[in-house]
């Protein structure tokens, strides 16, 4: 399936407080969303801080205006574009089988009282099962114009690129949200609030490739070659880098108990493992995982 949507349709999907921690402030300026716009609202917003603090808010406070203004405005145009295939799979220890291609996974190595060691594999049913499980696959990308839309203008070409950042990951949740409704549709009564969808009251997860519990960015090309990102046109570098920078690709599990965990370090008998199963040199593997060593 191939989706394209307007920033009109994904832009209530956006989550503030990650723009604004791009941007240096704290979750709780991202509250200045969740308010009416008149300036009797923003006025009692503003005085809810310390007064320490309201010079910081008052920033944030324009931040968001212009932020929106630019949504409404020089972005109002561009397009955003999802790809997603909802495709067989089962689990093999800890690589998924998807359709004819596996892909390996990491687990934990980190020792946590009480708690399993986990793998995303975990949460699809096992091959020796002898029943296919579902697993979706998913990328999500912005127009590359919402790159070069202020070529000499540092701060709102910055501001563009944060922007188109969140909407890529807003068009995942939008898209996520369809799913779960829709199209796998294990999930159709599902009424949740944009805020609710924030906090992940869903079920299942969307983990993206970089994520803590899905670290090796060289899984991208396995899901180029299963979604043919160039469909939305996105491309691969040679370090498996998403070209526009503002894109996201990734899984979508059902499993009522997954949830998200960060896999941690590994060792070298995991590293030596793991590139025997992605079929790639030790030596090639470390630069991929170079944060989990």
């Amino acid at each position: 399936m191939i989706k394209s949507y307007s920033i009109h349709e994904v832009s209530e999907y956006i989550n503030w407080i990650y723009f604004f921690h791009a941007w240096g402030f704290e979750p709780r300026y991202a509250t200045i969303a969740n308010i009416h716009g008149c300036d009797a609202c923003r006025a009692i917003w503003l005085t809810s801080f310390p007064e320490n603090e309201r010079s910081k808010a008052s920033e944030a406070m324009q931040l968001f205006k212009e932020a929106n203004r630019m949504l409404s405005s020089d972005m109002q145009n561009i397009k955003v574009h999802a790809v997603f295939r909802l495709m067989e799979a089962n689990s093999d220890e800890n690589d998924i089988w998807i359709g004819s291609t596996r892909f390996p996974f990491l687990r934990q190595q980190t020792a946590k009282e009480g708690q399993p060691y986990l793998c995303l594999s975990d949460f699809i049913r096992p091959l020796s099962s002898g029943i296919a499980d579902k697993i979706g696959l998913f990328a999500t990308s912005v127009d590359i114009s919402a790159e070069t839309l202020y070529p000499d203008d540092n701060y709102h070409q910055l501001l563009a690129q944060t922007l188109a950042d969140r909407l890529a990951e807003a068009t995942a949740e939008k898209l996520h949200e369809n799913v779960r409704k829709s199209i796998w549709g294990y999930a159709p009564d599902e009424k949740l609030t944009i805020h609710q969808l924030h906090q992940e009251a869903f079920q299942g997860i969307r983990p993206a490739v970089g994520y803590p519990s899905l670290p090796d960015l060289s899984i991208n090309f396995l899901l180029d070659e299963v979604l043919n990102m160039k469909q939305i046109g996105v491309c691969l570098t040679e370090n498996g880098m998403m070209h526009p920078h503002a894109s996201v690709c990734g899984f979508m599990f059902a499993h009522p108990a997954s949830h998200y965990f960060s896999v941690g370090r590994i060792d070298e008998e995991q590293l030596a493992d793991y590139a025997k199963r992605r079929n790639l040199p030790i030596s090639l593997m470390k630069k991929f995982l170079i944060a989990n060593l």
